[in-house]
């Protein structure tokens, strides 16, 4: 072995285009002599990347490649491991078991835990989080024979309990791995870098074998690198080495594991080389060295920064091809992206690319390019349960574990990939229609039964063949669904409830041309779909059966870790990157997103099993390392020819802070007086980014003012109705012109107006059933009554039980003791009773509806009565008019209007507030001569109808909006945000 060769290509050059130069150079530019050399990048990207490098090198010319591998993803098919076998080095590896499989075993040692409560997709995440421990014990050699020796026994009960729990991967984990022969994915890739690294030492192969990229994270790639520099023809070629620092600023980033070069500075005294020792690979130098001098300064050791005080080397050369952009919100920030990499495509051959750890502005800028029609290569793809397929395969779950809940039924019948053998179009019509006749309002029994059972009772249909075809619509999709309902609801294994699940996702997406397993199993998210249930079914042989209730929750937690990554139709120079991803890449614009402190660098994240002094204890890397490996990937992506960097002072509403990172880098910009440089410079592409979606001018929108023809205009009305036309006309023309009425809520939960409705009803039954001397137990009986109108809701809403059954309880305690006060003097005479009016205005005949809660004779005339559960309206209403329901229905009884009521005067009008509180009632008459408000209210309404007649009378919104009603279904109709002077910026 000779001494290390360990070279350096500086931040700024195009990466793998100088080793493909250097490579070249050392090989003479024998084109077969390339084909002996074998290099090793980080990742499977960074193979392409240098296979694209010396294409570019060769001007598109077919040529012979090294042989490149990914060093974390060694393989006997990738590297030496089919040579003669040598003594002391076994080459026949154990197989690694698959993530999966390794998780759904866990999740069912965890289920099977003394002690430990816990859902199966709880079990799931658990499993998921102990192989991530597993993971790095065995990269980190750390062992798990330190645990029982972390805390002293007297100490730490809690941690008694979790190394008990942990018992599962320390002893029952071991045994089973030993019992199928397979091993942890981490330690099989130790032992394919240990046996290669063992084989090179043992037999230098003839070729060339360079390692070019690493920072050596992993201690097992460590020690293969340190046997590749000892190669006579090996070489080391290291990332962005920092060759400028003084010594006492390379001592400080060696005892700063925060330092981007920290790793650097510790592979390099592990290869056995001091920095001096590092050559260039190539004659190139930093194309930017004063911007390299001042990342270098902006990143300097803490323990140094006191030599920010006296800067030399920097000056505005250093900010060439740099801008800084602080957006308002993460929503801009992916708007100003998406215009920069837009802007690039501008220029021919130009590349540009985001790299940014944050998952969510990723997939928004994505969004924000497809509106110019671009679709980006976004390397951390689109999560599966986010995809068609995905969430398809979750809402074929939840339809079946909810117990066809009408929201879990129309989700899943509305999906595009929902087709039950016919037109999907049609199908999706069919399901509008059952929506509108049956799931709006209250919800239906369970099952299909409970729908089936409801659609009986509807009443209103598009057209007489709606019924049945609902009917048989219904009937097929439960048919679909019959086995996989049976097995989710029975003790069937997951592995059987899998392939159940997937009959009914195929039997159900099968439309009129091609059958389900066609249509599903399609395109890139149907391909990962299915590897993904090949790989369930394969993983959940021999897990137990769950609760139904558990399986949706399961599916979500299992496809959470599964990405979609398209392969056509990507546009070949715009990139999404995620930091690791971004390594060794060269691109003319690089945008560093999502600069903020916990999202780059990342917050580190609790460790579920140790503290912090444990983690260092036992050997497990500090957050600070992944600080520095964070901070590495940053300063090598600021040497890029183009640098952007972005961050958003609000990301979903809450105030955030610069990256430590964008801190310091201000701080070296004050120092030597060049702050607020680059941030100018990212001022207009702000401005323009703002500009996409502003209009040319704002044109204020005027209040609507409709005037329907006399013919369209509605010739009878209720009394509240009435109240509704002085009010907001508006509503009236758009509720009885334009017959347009608001959609209840899909399986509505009971509100306000359902606890009025049962209330009246309970009174009305009461007063019909004793409209005598009430009994002795009057208050029993009408408890009772109401126990019986409420029925299931005080089973099926806990809310119910909690709130409004007291204050009924209430309410019948008030009203009792208040009819036996009356029942002497006063006789109910009706209850609900209906009531008319004939006008007459220019227009023709008008009629006036009313039905009046109750009305009563007493010994002056009639007591028309009418129960409130919310709030009366206020005596200045009433005389204005602007409550005209009580004076109407006066008017009404005057003229004999109500049915099975003689005509009589009217002698008292009065509220009966409701409200179950304290008080728990009220009477509340309403002042003045009740013949009199009768007749103002006749003549008032007369004259309504009169000038309504007119057709150029407008029907406007709110024309009075102090007396405007405190709700209507109409204001986002009439804009009324929109030209309302109390109304905001948009609606």
């Amino acid at each position: 072995m000779t001494h290390p060769k360990v070279y350096s290509i500086p931040a700024g050059a195009p990466f793998v285009d100088m080793l493909a130069a250097g490579i070249m150079e050392r090989v003479g530019g024998d084109p077969m002599a390339l084909a002996g050399v074998t290099v090793l990048l980080p990742t499977r990207r960074a193979c392409r990347a240098l296979q694209a490098a010396f294409l570019r090198r060769s001007g598109g010319q077919p040529t012979l490649l090294p042989r490149m591998a990914p060093l974390g993803e060694l393989d006997a098919g990738d590297l030496s491991l089919t040579e003669e076998e040598l003594p002391d080095v076994p080459l026949d590896l154990p197989e690694a078991i698959s993530p999966l499989n390794r998780q759904m075993t866990l999740a069912r040692l965890i289920l099977g835990a003394d002690g430990l409560s816990a859902t199966t997709a709880q079990a799931v995440r658990l499993g998921a989080d102990l192989g991530r421990l597993i993971d790095a014990v065995w990269t980190e050699r750390a062992g798990f024979e330190k645990l029982e020796s972390l805390v002293p026994e007297d100490y730490a009960e809690h941690w008694q309990v979790t190394l008990k729990f942990l018992r599962i991967i320390t002893e029952v984990w071991p045994a089973i791995l030993e019992s199928t022969g397979e091993t942890d994915p981490a330690k099989r890739r130790n032992l394919a870098l240990e046996t290669q690294a063992a084989l090179w030492q043992a037999a230098p192969p003839p070729g060339m074998v360079i390692a070019a990229g690493s920072t050596g994270s992993i201690a097992a790639t460590t020690e293969l690198l340190a046997v590749i520099a000892r190669l006579p023809k090996g070489a080391v070629v290291l990332p962005g080495l920092d060759t400028g620092a003084d010594d006492t600023i390379w001592d400080a980033i060696a005892e700063d594991e925060s330092h981007p070069q920290h790793g650097l500075s510790q592979l390099i005294r592990l290869l056995g080389v001091t920095r001096d020792e590092v050559r260039p690979w190539t004659d190139a130098t930093e194309p930017r060295g004063a911007r390299a001098r001042l990342i270098a300064e902006a990143m300097r050791p803490a323990a140094t920064t006191e030599g920010w005080r006296e800067l030399s080397g920097v000056d505005a050369s250093a900010l060439d091809g740099l801008t800084r952009i602080d957006a308002a919100t993460s929503e801009e920030e992916a708007q100003v992206i998406a215009l920069l990499m837009r802007h690039a495509l501008e220029t021919p051959t130009k590349t540009a690319a985001l790299i940014t750890p944050d998952r969510n502005l990723g997939r928004r800028v994505a969004m924000a390019l497809a509106r110019w029609g671009i679709l980006v290569n976004d390397s951390g793809g689109q999560p599966l349960a986010h995809t068609a397929v995905g969430t398809y395969l979750r809402l074929t779950a939840e339809l079946v574990a909810s117990r066809v809940h009408p929201l879990a039924l129309l989700a899943l019948a509305k999906h595009p990939m929902a087709a039950g053998g016919r037109d999907s179009g049609d199908f999706r019509a069919a399901a509008r229609a059952l929506e509108r006749v049956v799931l709006r309002g209250p919800r239906p029994a369970e099952g299909f039964d409970g729908v089936l059972a409801a659609l009986e009772q509807a009443e209103r249909f598009d057209h007489e063949e709606q019924q049945e075809f609902l009917r048989g619509w219904l009937v097929d999709i439960g048919q679909r669904a019959a086995p996989f309902l049976e097995a989710l609801t029975t003790d069937t294994p997951l592995a059987d409830l899998v392939r159940a699940h997937v009959a009914f996702c195929e039997s159900l997406a099968a439309d009129d041309e091609l059958t389900g397993a066609e249509r599903l199993w399609r395109q890139d998210d149907g391909e990962e779909a299915a590897r993904f249930v090949h790989d369930l079914l394969d993983a959940a042989e021999g897990f137990p059966a769950i609760p139904a209730k558990d399986y949706p929750a399961l599916l979500d937690a299992l496809m959470s870790a599964r990405a979609v990554r398209p392969r056509y139709g990507l546009h070949p120079r715009l990139f999404i990157l995620g930091p690791m991803e971004a390594r060794l890449q060269h691109l003319d614009l690089t945008i560093l997103g999502g600069l903020n402190e916990g999202t780059w660098p990342p917050a580190a994240s609790a460790d579920p099993w140790m503290s912090r002094p444990m983690r260092r204890d036992f050997g497990l890397p500090s957050p600070e390392r992944l600080v520095g490996m964070s901070a590495h990937d940053f300063a090598h992506a600021c040497g890029a020819p183009e640098v952007v960097l972005t961050r958003a002072a609000r990301v979903e509403g809450t105030p955030t802070v610069p990256s430590r990172w964008l801190l310091r880098l201000e701080t070296v910009l004050k120092a030597v007086d060049l702050d607020g440089v680059i941030e100018e410079r990212g001022a207009c592409w702000l401005g323009w980014a703002r500009g996409l979606d502003e209009p040319d001018r704002v044109q204020p929108v005027a209040a609507p003012e409709p005037r329907p023809p006399l013919t369209a205009r509605p010739r009878k009305l209720s009394v509240t109705a009435v109240e509704t036309w002085m009010r907001d006309p508006y509503a009236i023309y758009a509720r009885y012109t334009l017959d347009l009425n608001k959609l209840d809520p899909i399986a509505a939960d009971p509100g306000a107006s359902d606890r009025g409705q049962i209330i009246h009803d309970t009174l009305d039954a009461f007063v019909r059933e004793y409209p005598g001397p009430l009994p002795p137990d009057a208050l029993d009986r009408l408890i009772a009554l109401g126990r019986e109108r409420f029925g299931p809701l005080l089973r099926s809403h806990p809310d119910v039980w909690a709130f409004w059954w007291p204050r009924f309880e209430r309410v019948a305690g008030w009203f009792v003791d208040l009819e036996r006060e009356r029942r002497p003097r006063l006789r109910p005479l009706a209850t609900e009773v209906p009531g008319r009016l004939e006008l007459s205005g220019p227009g023709g005949p008008f009629t006036l509806t009313a039905k009046a809660d109750r009305i009563d004779r007493g010994p002056d005339g009639l007591v028309v009565i009418d129960y409130k559960t919310g709030t009366p309206p206020s005596t200045r209403e009433i005389e204005l008019g602007f409550a005209p329901q009580l004076p109407l229905e006066a008017a009404i009884a005057a003229a004999g209007g109500f049915s099975g009521v003689d005509k009589g005067a009217v002698a008292e009008l009065t509220f009966w507030r409701l409200s179950g509180g304290d008080p728990a009632g009220e009477e509340k008459p309403v002042k003045g001569d009740p013949a009199a408000l009768g007749e103002e209210a006749r003549a008032g309404l007369e004259a309504l109808i009169a000038q309504f007649d007119n057709p150029n009378t407008p029907y406007r919104s709110r024309p009075r909006p102090a007396m405007a009603p405190r709700y209507t279904d109409y204001a986002h109709l009439a804009r009324v945000q929109e030209w309302s002077s109390g109304g905001g910026e948009g609606e």
